[in-house]
């Protein structure tokens, strides 16, 4: 019997072309209509390339026809152009960058700094020049993740000179305090901070600033969105409905405020145990993906609990910086970025 799950099966190994993901996972299946054993299917997606929707028409023709009992086939495309960098209006470019992607998270816990930090060292190690601001004020783990402790120096006009390190230029409240000093400020002042980190900073010619939100939707966060051109942004979640409950929130804040989701990025999505290699769906299993195909974005990584993850970004190594498969997840990650806000 032929059923929407069996054709989003099948669907589910016709990959996007240059990439590893699956068009299911890149959210373009916006709808699935079954009479008897034909099948029509709506896809929508961006692209400027013509060759990209023939090339996905051909591969999931040739899917779905391989599949016994199937009728007639029909794919209906939906092709828009790609959209540019967010709306402006009320907000300020930074001088210099070119391109601001926000990475944020409904909740803590989820590893949205750990993705902030290997995409930005997978951008760079793409060729890019990049820029990575933590403001998340209460609990910086940048300089940690990136294994530098200096203090940040300034120029005579109160200019902020980044950190480097693993060529990226960085800047965080971590740099101004001493190990274990807690932050203790109020909203407007937290918010003030953020914003002197974001434009007295001497970031140079960027090609990406990554923002690595804290988590939630309070004050920090609507103001940085609300008064800095952000061209998109990343939602980094687990598979548990209790994550995904809290990324709604945070899809649904930048949708108010009409910056674009890029899509999501599910992290711990299985354990692979080194000893028998066996997975583990430790947060459950699927909960990323359905969430994505009901937002209408991409599912761009599903990055599993990974050991050299963990001790790379305690010791100030991020695994990016390997040649890992992970790494290349998050080379892929990268990747699929860039293409989506060229």
């Amino acid at each position: 019997m032929i059923t929407e799950v069996l054709v989003l099966d099948v669907l589910r190994t016709v990959k996007y072309p240059g990439f590893s993901r699956d068009i299911v996972s890149f959210g373009l299946i916006k709808g699935i209509t079954l009479t008897g054993s034909d099948v029509a299917i709506q896809f929508s997606l961006a692209a400027r390339d013509a060759s990209i929707p023939r090339q996905i028409h051909e591969a999931a023709t040739a899917a779905l026809a391989a599949v016994p009992g199937i009728g007639k086939v029909q794919l209906d495309f939906d092709i828009k152009e790609p959209e540019g960098p967010a709306g402006t209006v009320g907000r300020a470019s930074i001088t210099g960058v070119k391109r601001i992607i926000a990475v944020a998270s409904g909740k803590g816990g989820v590893g949205k700094s750990t993705v902030a930090t290997n995409l930005a060292i997978a951008l760079a190690r793409s060729g890019a020049k990049v820029g990575l601001c933590d403001c998340d004020l209460y609990g910086p783990s940048i300089g940690l993740m990136l294994g530098t402790t200096e203090h940040p120096m300034a120029t005579e006009a109160n200019e902020i000179i980044p950190i480097e390190a693993h060529g990226l230029k960085l800047m965080s409240m971590a740099f101004l305090l001493d190990d274990g000093s807690p932050v203790i400020v109020r909203g407007p002042l937290a918010t003030r901070y953020v914003q002197q980190f974001l434009r007295q900073t001497l970031w140079g010619e960027l090609d990406y600033l990554i923002l690595d939100l804290p988590p939630g939707t309070g004050d920090i966060q609507l103001s940085i969105v609300q008064t800095v051109a952000v061209d998109g942004a990343v939602i980094v979640t687990t598979p548990q409905e209790v994550a995904l409950i809290d990324a709604r929130k945070a899809v649904s804040m930048f949708a108010k405020v009409n910056v674009r989701v890029l899509g999501l990025v599910e992290n711990m999505s299985y354990f692979l145990c080194p000893s028998d290699g066996i997975r583990y769906d430790i947060f459950g299993t699927g909960g990323g993906e359905k969430e994505a195909i009901r937002l209408k974005v991409p599912l761009l990584a599903q990055l599993p609990i990974d050991i050299p993850t963990r001790t790379g970004g305690d010791e100030g190594q991020p695994v990016a910086l390997t040649d890992s498969p992970i790494a290349m997840t998050f080379a892929d990650l990268a990747k699929q970025v860039q293409t989506l806000i060229t």
